[in-house]
């Protein structure tokens, strides 16, 4: 038997470690795939609250100002994203919102003000739970975000 050289113990480190790596990979990329499963699940569940919470807290933060929410319909599809900086779910579902102006405001005269608006609601899955802000992205559906905030955020692969 002819004795390992010193290149030859390279290799074979080299060949262990990138296997190791693609172990690890699998790992955690089935992992991710588990996780957006159950976060799925989660939000199906409790997706009529969720979207309750978005309206009641969007709804009192005061934008757009002058204009008070009355409707949000959301769109069945959710489109499902990663942010980039913490890796946080996130699920993007396309809205319609109505708007009325609020009374004595300088917008009560404009007709625009009543008109229907698209925007895309926000919610993120922290600690195992989905949760809301009241974040809208106006004038986007949930692509148009992903592709405008491609620094912030990127679509997953579900």
């Amino acid at each position: 038997m002819s004795e390992f050289g010193m290149t030859e113990w390279i290799v074979a480190g080299f060949l262990f470690l990138l296997a190791a790596a693609a172990l690890i990979r699998g790992y955690l990329v089935l992992r991710f795939h588990r996780h957006m499963k159950h976060a799925k699940k989660i939000f199906r569940h409790h997706r009529e609250h969720l979207e309750a919470k978005f309206f009641d807290i969007a709804a009192s933060s005061g934008k757009p100002r002058g204009l008070k929410w009355v409707d949000c319909d959301f769109s069945d599809a959710v489109c499902h994203a990663r942010d980039r900086e913490d890796g946080t779910l996130l699920a993007l579902v396309a809205v319609k919102i109505g708007f009325e102006a609020i009374e004595e405001d300088l917008l009560e005269d404009v007709d625009a003000v009543n008109e229907v608006r698209v925007a895309t609601a926000v919610f993120h899955f922290e600690e195992n739970r989905w949760v809301t802000r009241g974040r809208a992205l106006f004038n986007l559906d949930p692509f148009e975000a992903i592709d405008r905030l491609h620094e912030v955020m990127e679509k997953t692969n579900d």
